[in-house]
């Protein structure tokens, strides 16, 4: 038993037993299908459980985490000492008229669908971006030219004192792949996003348009966190893997995905290790033969 585990008793008093898990197996919880267990995995359901938290972590030098849907995060093998604090729970979507709030744990695929639902546009590039509204903001997801910072309002956060506050969309500092909320390692526990007013049949025929490249283009038949590094600046990162012949690169159960070169994926059997050895390659062999560095997008947590 991890020391850690000593601690559960903490949480006895904000939690459910069936808010509290020890040992929990992270391949379970992330997207990768890979990971040792954490030692103790919470799921709260409202913010406060989410506040009190953090205090009870950070007032017993209990190391903790906090991730949503675990569409980006890669858990090394010997797991994660400490706590996760995992916010699916908190998942509701409130609309009026062209103000849309939605909760961290709510999933954007759903939030796309409301936007969908209520004739609003501004959200149809991310129907089919896997992760939760607390990541999005966290890291200002985008694709297909559109992103977190161009559709919010403002978003509610815990900051490093433990408060909850609001910011800004000026003052997220939203920038490719970072916010404040990263820099300072706060904590989104929800946002609010401003759309225009649409035409349903433009909307929707968008969304089926994004939903049919990225079936065509995305090797979604595996595990994976979407796509595995940071795009370079003056680059793509799947052309350059690919021009450096890493296309199927394969170390144990992991590999640079045949159909799009910017994946590593988990083709069934692989282990972090396994996941990060295929990574640094690619990492090694981009620099040696175009003196391009590649930095990861995905998350990397746990032990080796």
């Amino acid at each position: 038993m991890s020391q850690y585990e000593n601690y559960k008793s903490l949480f006895g008093n904000l939690y459910q037993d069936t808010q509290i898990q020890l040992s929990a197996k992270m391949s379970e919880h992330t997207h990768f299908k890979v990971g040792g267990p954490v030692d103790i995995l919470l799921t709260p359901n409202t913010k406060q459980q989410i506040a009190e938290s953090i205090k009870i972590c950070k007032s017993n030098n209990i190391p903790f985490y906090v991730i949503g849907n675990g569409s980006n995060i890669l858990v090394k093998d010997s797991g994660i000492r400490g706590v996760v604090i995992k916010l699916c729970e908190l998942n509701i979507i409130e609309r009026k008229q062209n103000i849309i709030k939605a909760q961290c744990g709510a999933l954007l695929k759903d939030l796309s669908e409301e936007a969908l639902g209520a004739s609003l546009t501004g959200f149809e590039f991310a129907c089919g971006i896997p992760g939760s509204v607390g990541g999005a903001v966290f890291m200002n997801a985008g694709a297909y030219d559109g992103e977190i910072s161009y559709v919010i309002q403002e978003a509610e956060v815990i900051d490093d004192n433990g408060n909850i506050i609001v910011l800004t969309k000026d003052e997220l500092q939203l920038g490719y792949r970072t916010s404040l909320v990263m820099q300072k390692g706060y904590v989104v526990i929800s946002a609010t996003f401003c759309l225009q007013d649409g035409e349903k049949e433009k909307v929707k025929n968008r969304v089926f348009e994004l939903t049919k490249r990225r079936e065509e283009r995305q090797p979604l038949e595996f595990p994976s966190a979407g796509s595995t590094f940071k795009r370079p600046e003056g680059y793509f990162a799947g052309k350059l893997i690919q021009d450096a012949g890493l296309k199927g690169f394969t170390i144990g159960g992991a590999a640079v995905s045949e159909k799009h070169s910017g994946f590593v994926i988990n083709k069934g059997n692989a282990s972090a290790k396994d996941i990060l050895a295929v990574i640094k390659h690619v990492q090694e062999e981009v620099k040696k033969q175009f003196g391009v560095e590649l930095h990861p997008e995905v998350r990397i947590l746990g032990e080796d």
